[in-house]
């Protein structure tokens, strides 16, 4: 039987970098939106059995209208004006035991094999997040100096879904009211806490700025011919 999870989604974000002018999950991938394509992933996976979106109340009924064709349960609370309290405010939002992933709503492309991975892990250890080798030369610098070089097999670049403890994940936010995390992960390394890697894969793509959509048309393309 597969181990089951529930997923908070952070979705109340501007993206300013896009330059959109207003939410990016709201951008469209061959027709679809960003959103939808993410909700996609969890709604065709029997293991999800709960999805909690964080969103800005005023763009509450477009996101309404987006959900309502989903069959897993889909709660929708307001979130924050950063990312750590919007994810805080969505696992609140969560009942019981179990565990739980944390999400970008802008990763859309992440695959079932690496969730059942994650969640696997985070059984075995209270926390793990899926992450990828870094590709190129990375360099430490001031200004416009290079400082070092920094030993590449010590990098990995981190993705979503970060998978937790609900208890340890919901105790840690809480902790950290105080303190601003770059993800969820570094909220238990703050903590004190120990967090395992599993080895993503490189589709699983932020769209983060014009260029990602490029690149995420590309990936859909290549999904389609693959079918």
């Amino acid at each position: 039987m597969k181990q089951t999870y529930r997923v908070v989604i952070p979705a109340a974000g501007a993206g300013k970098r896009m330059g959109a002018g207003h939410n990016k999950l709201m951008l469209r991938l061959q027709g679809r939106t960003i959103i939808e394509w993410t909700l996609d992933v969890f709604d065709a996976d029997p293991a999800c059995t709960e999805i909690v979106l964080a969103i800005n109340p005023e763009e509450a009924d477009w996101f309404v209208a987006r959900v309502a064709e989903y069959e897993t349960t889909i709660h929708l609370v307001a979130g924050g004006s950063e990312r750590q309290e919007s994810v805080r405010k969505g696992l609140e939002a969560l009942k019981g035991q179990g565990i739980v992933l944390i999400h970008d709503g802008a990763r859309p492309f992440v695959d079932r094999h690496s969730i059942e991975a994650v969640v696997a892990k985070a059984h075995e250890t209270g926390a793990a997040i899926l992450a990828v080798p870094v590709k190129d030369t990375v360099k430490r610098v001031q200004g416009d100096t290079i400082l070092d070089t920094v030993p590449r097999e010590e990098l990995m670049a981190a993705q979503t879904p970060q998978a937790f403890d609900l208890t340890l994940i919901r105790d840690v936010h809480e902790r950290a009211m105080n303190f601003l995390g770059t993800d969820d992960a570094s909220l238990v390394e703050w903590d004190g806490g120990k967090v395992a890697v599993v080895t993503g894969r490189y589709e699983n793509i932020k769209v983060t700025t014009p260029d990602d959509l490029v690149f995420g048309e590309a990936i859909l393309r290549k999904r389609e011919e693959q079918l």
